[in-house]
């Protein structure tokens, strides 16, 4: 479904680009150029918005605060790993890698990718080579209805968890980026699952909200409202220990979740990555590799 409206959203803007390119060009190529060149002005401008909102309310958080000169190269690197992803990954080639489930095991333990908001499985398209080639048995689900809540994922992740269990006769081990870490939070509570996963890994996960769900009108969005009822009733719902089954990277340069910190969950093993940007936390090669280092630690 996501990348149904990506694809229409992306002609819809090359469409009008290349209109008013053939309408203005004969009259004025400037203002010609100004015009295609503005739907780009609008995306940099909506993205500098977000890290300029980020490290204004990132002064009060615990976390350390980001230079500005680390915001700024954020900032410059989110802009291009986000369009790589929602401007051709997700809405063209989600499709191009399927799940992989050896008909014998490895003896190493398989993975279920849980990828976050407004996203769909081509996110996680780097990551299957790399999983492959160490043996990792992987599914990488889609989360529907897309805007709907995140309680309506769990039956998803709960499909994907016996197959790949089924694969490789281990309890998994789940990556999650962004709303992925609590839609298997949900999926836990649903389905009481503690017993039957590995390791949780999140990326950038909102654990205890972030101050932009605030402005959402999806219902998935605004349960992840900074200290919201939701994410408030999930923490109440979690028996004790079940946060030793996470390891939870966030960052100082997140310019979706934040402020910094709530991106850590409470009794966790909670690791800081200094200037990394939403998106790009789930490709920085740092992050990779810890994350299949955590695969294999027993």
């Amino acid at each position: 479904m996501i990348a149904r409206w990506q694809r229409a959203f992306l002609l819809v803007i090359l469409l009008a680009m290349a209109t008013w390119l053939v309408w203005q060009w004969p009259s004025s190529p400037r203002r010609a150029v100004l015009g295609v060149l503005l739907p780009l002005g609008i995306y940099l401008l909506v993205m500098a918005v977000e890290f300029v909102l980020m490290h204004i309310t990132n002064r009060a958080d615990t976390a350390p605060r980001a230079r500005a000169a680390q915001v700024l190269a954020a900032w410059w690197a989110e802009v291009w790993v986000a369009l790589l992803v929602f401007g051709w990954r997700q809405p063209f080639r989600h499709r191009s890698q399927p799940d992989w489930l050896p008909a014998q095991p490895t003896g190493r333990r398989g993975v279920v990718l849980v990828h976050g908001f407004m996203c769909n499985r081509g996110l996680w398209l780097p990551w299957f080579a790399h999983l492959q080639a160490r043996g990792h048995a992987h599914v990488a689900v889609n989360l529907e209805p897309v805007m709907g809540s995140i309680d309506e994922y769990a039956d998803i992740i709960e499909d994907a968890v016996r197959r790949v269990t089924a694969a490789t006769g281990q309890a998994p081990v789940l990556l999650c980026h962004s709303m992925g870490g609590l839609a298997v939070r949900a999926w836990l509570r649903a389905h009481q699952a503690d017993g039957r996963v590995h390791r949780v890994l999140t990326l950038g996960t909102p654990h205890g909200g972030t101050w932009l769900g605030r402005f959402s009108r999806a219902v998935n969005g605004r349960q992840m409202s900074l200290a919201g009822d939701w994410v408030v009733a999930l923490q109440r719902a979690e028996p004790a220990g079940r946060a030793a089954l996470f390891t939870c990277w966030y960052s100082n340069c997140d310019n979706i979740v934040f402020p910094a910190s709530t991106a850590a969950l409470a009794g966790a093993d909670n690791r800081f990555v200094d200037g990394l940007a939403h998106v790009q936390m789930a490709f920085d090669p740092g992050v990779l590799q810890a994350c299949l280092e955590e695969m294999v630690r027993e």
